[in-house]
């Protein structure tokens, strides 16, 4: 499976703070990446993150391996956003996209990509990360969900696809 992820949309995901310094939001990229890192080695996922460069971004894409997730920053004039819908069109149901931004979920929806909202990927994150620190402290107990019960009823195509993916991450 690839993951795209739409960077900026991911980092400001349920939060609401105004803008960041450069070296806040550098601080908030290495951050992520070793997040994403981190659930890489526990999934095995090609893990693909972009991030605006389209302001004062260079004149060509620059691309870099960090910690086994490859790291995108668009060029100059270009917005994280036509990248990711390209590569949803390059990549088609092979791949999982992660942001919130409505177009591309629209956009990836007729790709036949599935979309994860960026803010249901971070609990996932979230979730890695708290299963590495208690496998670092050795910790036998892992916290299980049970089933929910209660009366059935049938899901649309969008949502199986959609549960399906989640189960895999």
């Amino acid at each position: 499976m690839q993951l795209i992820i739409d960077g900026y949309n991911l980092i400001y995901a349920g939060r609401h703070m105004p803008r960041m310094n450069a070296a806040g939001l550098q601080r908030q990229r290495d951050r992520l990446i070793d997040l994403l890192s981190s659930y890489r080695k526990q999934k095995g996922s090609d893990i693909t993150i972009i991030f605006d460069g389209w302001q004062a971004g260079w004149f060509e894409e620059q691309r870099e391996f960090k910690k086994g997730v490859e790291i995108l920053f668009t060029r100059s004039g270009e917005k994280a956003d036509d990248v990711i819908k390209r590569m949803a069109r390059y990549r088609g149901s092979g791949a999982v996209i992660v942001s919130s931004d409505r177009e591309i979920a629209k956009y990836a929806e007729k790709m036949g990509v599935t979309v994860i909202p960026s803010e249901q990927f971070l609990g996932r994150l979230k979730i890695s990360e708290k299963r590495v620190e208690k496998d670092a402290r050795q910790e036998d107990d892992e916290g299980r969900r049970s089933k929910q019960k209660g009366p059935s009823r049938r899901l649309s195509k969008k949502e199986k696809r959609l549960r399906s993916v989640l189960k895999k991450l």
